[in-house]
């Protein structure tokens, strides 16, 4: 299958929700522009940052229908379908399809674990038959769903049983193994850097694209980053990594990607409301404590500050 490798900055939205735990869609038209005045090359939808796992099927549905109206050519929507349940990686991946998502993602089953890639791949291949004119990655993050098996592996035998494959979300800190995928079939496949934190680390890899969930709310960092990495301007690219590595510093301070990210999004008016349970929310006083840390670092500031 020919497609357009995805290129660029792509945002893993967070889903907003209101106060009383029910998904807010009415939000996503607005969200997206704020992206698009950002910069941001598409959506990640659904995935970790968004909440996906712990949503119900309709509610996925939903949001990905609302999140695909907003798609451009220069914005495109990828739909995460992963789940335990193949059923429901169908269902959701039909769905992607008829409702015009660009591509389609999935996570490795994370209870009953595939034993082998040649497992995975069937796997696979059943929720990308539901899809078969879309590009289809898989996201691999063996710090959530306990996949460890090996990628290079997999893509040197996906395209035989699955001709749409497009590449890999790659949400993993082995730059080895990354720059193993990259390296499969002449870079034949998409290799989607996942790691805001070492992002300078993945470009000088070879890396075309990145997708992350600090990219909501601190891209001018990030795009000052690239351009100064494309110029040769490796000083002030590291710079901004290290600007980077201080803002996930304190993310990981109060609860991580997830619960710090979603606070940070309503602290600058893009209100996504809670989380759910089992991830917690931070309370007014963390909150307080939390937006005096982000002073620390200019996050407010940032745009005047590059």
């Amino acid at each position: 299958m020919n497609f357009n490798k995805l290129q660029g900055i792509i945002v893993a939205p967070f889903t907003p929700m209101h106060k009383d735990g029910n998904i807010n869609p009415n939000l996503i038209e607005e969200y997206a522009v704020f992206l698009k005045n950002n910069k941001i090359n598409g959506a990640f939808i659904n995935g970790t940052t968004g909440e996906g796992i712990s949503m119900t099927i309709d509610e996925r549905k939903k949001i990905a229908e609302e999140w695909v109206k907003t798609a451009t050519d220069n914005f495109r929507i990828i739909v995460h379908v992963g789940s335990p349940s193949l059923e429901v990686c169908k269902s959701l991946a039909k769905h992607a399809k008829e409702n015009g998502a660009y591509a389609i993602a999935l996570m490795g089953p994370n209870f009953f674990k595939p034993a082998t890639v040649d497992v995975l791949i069937e796997f696979i291949s059943k929720v990308a038959e539901l899809a078969p004119d879309l590009p289809v990655y898989y996201y691999h993050m063996p710090s959530m769903s306990g996949v460890s098996l090996s990628i290079p592996e997999l893509l040197t035998k996906v395209s035989v049983k699955i001709p749409n494959f497009a590449g890999v979300k790659f949400t993993h800190n082995d730059l080895m193994e990354f720059n193993q995928c990259l390296m499969v079939k002449n870079e034949k496949f998409n290799i989607l850097h996942g790691y805001d934190e070492t992002l300078l680390c993945g470009l000088t890899l070879g890396a075309k694209a990145a997708v992350g969930s600090t990219y909501n709310y601190f891209s001018p960092v990030y795009h000052k980053l690239w351009e100064a990495f494309k110029n040769g301007g490796l000083e002030e690219a590291r710079k901004m990594q290290q600007l980077s590595v201080k803002l996930v510093t304190i993310l990981n301070k109060y609860g991580g990607g997830v619960v710090c990210g979603k606070a940070i999004m309503n602290l600058i008016g893009i209100n996504c409301g809670p989380c759910r349970l089992p991830l917690g929310n931070l309370s007014p006083s963390e909150i307080n404590q939390l937006r005096k840390d982000l002073e620390q670092i200019n996050f407010f500031k940032i745009s005047e500050y590059l």
